[in-house]
């Protein structure tokens, strides 16, 4: 068995090729390691990178996370640069962050396209999706897991934000109540404020949910402390 297999669904690509997804296309471009432990029904974990990265970055992790988990790593749609994507476009404004919500809105939609057509190409429990993401990444895991709860057992946000556009699409208590939510953030982060992860842990408090909040002297990235954390939160 390889270690890595790449998939566009319904095409076959060399490794790590150019995407062609377009922005309204529903499938995306991913990679994937199968479960060490195998088993009928694995569990799955889906990797978001954060803007101006790819697949490859969190799919780092993958030899880590656990050995019953089919780990998937999309590549974002939208090409900024070469081996670069983004789930949306930033513009700044007078020193304020401004991101395409029509452009984040496809990607929301994308994703969980690509969540339907996953048992297409593999097997796996359909009860036990966790959405993994850094940065933008981890806004797009905030976006789908409170939205379509159904789909999804656990989010991990690293570095991340509550995107405002989102919260009346938010789904109703009764539905949401059993998401589990693992939130990590630099208090030294200068690209998302520890301010948007604390206004978002209170936030989605309101909901009924009771998320696993951890803050840590970084700046925006992922420590071997809060990997650590996200890890034990997972194994959970």
């Amino acid at each position: 068995m390889k270690y890595i297999i790449i998939l566009f669904f319904g095409i076959a690509l060399k490794p790590f090729a150019q995407s062609t997804t377009k922005p309204n296309s529903p499938s995306l471009y991913y990679i994937f390691k199968e479960p060490k432990i195998k088993s009928a029904n694995p569990p799955v974990i889906i990797l978001m990178h954060g803007v101006g990265s790819n697949e490859k970055d969190l799919f780092s992790f993958a030899p880590q996370l656990p050995d019953s988990f089919l780990v998937i790593s999309l590549r974002a749609p939208i090409t900024i640069g070469t081996d670069s994507y983004a789930w949306y476009h930033l513009t700044f404004e007078n020193g304020k962050r401004i991101g395409n919500a029509i452009e984040a809105e496809a990607s929301r939609f994308m994703i969980i396209q690509f969540i339907n057509q996953l048992k297409t190409k593999h097997t796996f429990n359909d009860k036990r999706v966790y959405l993994c993401g850094f940065s933008q990444g981890s806004i797009m895991a905030y976006s789908i897991g409170l939205t379509v709860p159904e789909k999804i057992k656990g989010i991990a946000v690293m570095s991340g934000r509550l995107l405002e556009e989102v919260k009346p699409l938010i789904a109703s208590k009764e539905k949401i109540k059993n998401l589990n939510v693992f939130v990590s953030h630099g208090t030294n982060d200068g690209i998302i404020n520890i301010s948007e992860a604390r206004e978002a842990i209170t936030y989605i408090k309101t909901l009924g949910l009771a998320p696993t909040y951890k803050e840590y002297t970084e700046d925006h990235t992922i420590s071997p402390a809060m990997f650590a954390d996200m890890l034990q939160w997972l194994k959970k």
